[in-house]
C-alpha cells in the first residue's frame, strides 16, 4: 500500500519537500515504516534517527500497526490554542504577551502564580545568533501541550495553567516560550512550572531554526 507521510524540519530540508510517499506492505509498524522511509529515500537515510513517526496527530509506538487512510508525519527530535476548563494552550505567530498570560490565571483560589518565559538570546556556542525560526506540526502540538497541561493539573492540583508556544521569525529578544502556573500554593506551582518546561522541550513537536553569521541550523531535542 502506498503511504502520504509529512515531513518537519531537518527532514523536510533532506528530502527537499513537506510530503512523500512510500510503498509498504500491510500491517507494517512504525518502526518498519522508518526504515522503509531510509531505503527508499536515501536522502532521510542518515536523518531519521532520533525521529518518532505520529498516526492520526498522537506518537506512536514502534510496533504500531500503520494503515491504509492514517495521517502519518515523521517526527525529528524537538528543540521545543485550545481552551479546556482550567488550561489554556497554544501555538501562534503573534507575539506572546507573558504578563497578560500570566494575569489571566489570577483568581482569588490561587496563592501562587509563577511564571517561566523563555528568550532568544544572541548567542549559541559561541556564535552570535541573527534570529530564530520556529516551525510546528501545529494540531498535534496544540494536542500534546493540552495534554501536559491536563496531567500536570492533575498531578499538582493546580488551580490553572497556560502554557503558549510562538512559531515563525523570532528577533533576538523576542519572547518563544510562556508558560504560568497557578496553584494555592508556591511549592506545587514552582515544581509544575519546572517540568512544563521539560515536557515541552522533550515532547512538543516544536522546532527551531537557529541563525548566525555565515550559517543556519535545525536544533536538536532540548536544545
Amino acid at each position: 500500500m502506498e503511504l502520504r507521510v509529512r515531513l518537519f524540519a531537518v527532514l523536510r530540508d533532506a528530502a527537499g519537500a513537506s510530503e512523500v510517499s512510500v510503498e509498504v506492505p500491510v500491517g507494517i509498524d512504525a518502526r518498519g515504516l522508518i526504515r522503509e522511509l531510509e531505503s527508499q529515500h536515501p536522502e532521510l537515510a542518515d536523518r531519521c534517527e532520533g525521529s518518532l513517526v505520529a498516526v492520526n496527530e498522537e506518537y506512536a509506538e514502534p510496533d504500531a500497526t500503520i494503515k491504509l487512510g492514517d495521517t502519518i508525519a515523521l517526527i525529528p527530535p524537538v528543540s521545543g490554542g485550545a481552551i479546556s476548563e482550567r488550561a489554556s494552550v497554544g501555538v501562534t505567530e503573534d507575539a506572546l504577551d507573558a504578563l497578560r498570560i500570566a494575569n489571566s490565571l489570577r483568581q482569588p483560589a490561587n496563592g501562587a502564580l509563577v511564571t517561566f518565559e523563555g528568550i532568544v538570546r544572541d548567542n549559541n556556542l559561541g556564535r552570535r545568533v541573527l534570529f530564530l525560526e520556529y516551525e510546528a506540526y501545529r494540531d498535534m502540538a496544540v494536542r500534546v501541550l493540552k495534554r501536559i497541561a491536563d496531567q500536570l493539573t492533575e498531578d499538582h492540583e493546580l488551580g490553572d495553567i497556560a502554557i503558549w508556544h510562538r512559531i515563525g521569525h523570532l528577533e533576538i529578544g523576542d519572547t518563544s516560550l510562556v508558560i504560568a502556573v497557578g496553584s494555592p500554593h508556591r511549592l506545587e506551582a514552582f515544581k509544575a512550572c519546572s517540568e512544563a518546561v521539560d515536557q515541552v522541550k522533550a515532547l512538543v513537536p516544536v522546532w527551531k531554526r537557529e541563525v548566525w553569521e555565515g550559517g543556519a541550523e535545525w536544533l536538536g531535542r532540548g536544545s
